[in-house]
């Protein structure tokens, strides 16, 4: 379920809010292959199953930055903000990667929007989010993430 705001006085209204938990995304080996081609990290733990097998997750597993590369399409299943001229990502303050995805795997995102702060022209956001494998007893990723909303 997401949540919508229009405009950034709807958006300010919502810091410090719990912003739910999204649905389920399958990280395919073919996801997890294409990342590979875009980035040239074709390292075996990642697209080599027969070998990935013998490792040590004994799966080939996603990498990382593509764990961390879905948390947008992930976060925008949770809020849409309308009303405004321009999304940008500005960065991250925290990346950890607790535990793998392997391929195969669901993942999804719990967040919540820990603030929303004035800068020129528009507002900033800090979200504070989960990535989490299904059946998993540890997150894939524990993201805080910026980002600025234009009007």
């Amino acid at each position: 379920m997401s949540i919508t705001v229009n405009g950034l006085d709807e958006l300010k209204k919502l810091a410090g809010s719990d912003l739910g938990t999204g649905e389920w995304i399958e990280v395919t080996q073919d996801r997890i292959d294409t990342f590979a081609d875009a980035t040239d990290d074709h390292q075996w733990i990642h697209t080599d199953p027969e070998r990935a097998a013998q490792g040590p997750f004994g799966a080939p597993i996603a990498h990382g930055y593509l764990t961390l590369s879905l948390f947008i399409p992930l976060f925008t299943q949770l809020l849409e903000v309308r009303g405004v001229t321009t999304k940008v990502n500005y960065g991250l303050d925290k990346v950890r990667f607790p535990a793998p995805v392997k391929a195969g795997s669901r993942i999804r995102l719990a967040a919540r929007l820990t603030s929303v702060e004035d800068v020129p022209g528009g507002v900033q956001i800090t979200v504070d989010g989960t990535i989490e494998v299904d059946g998993g007893t540890k997150p894939a990723a524990v993201v805080r993430s910026l980002s600025r909303f234009y009007a």
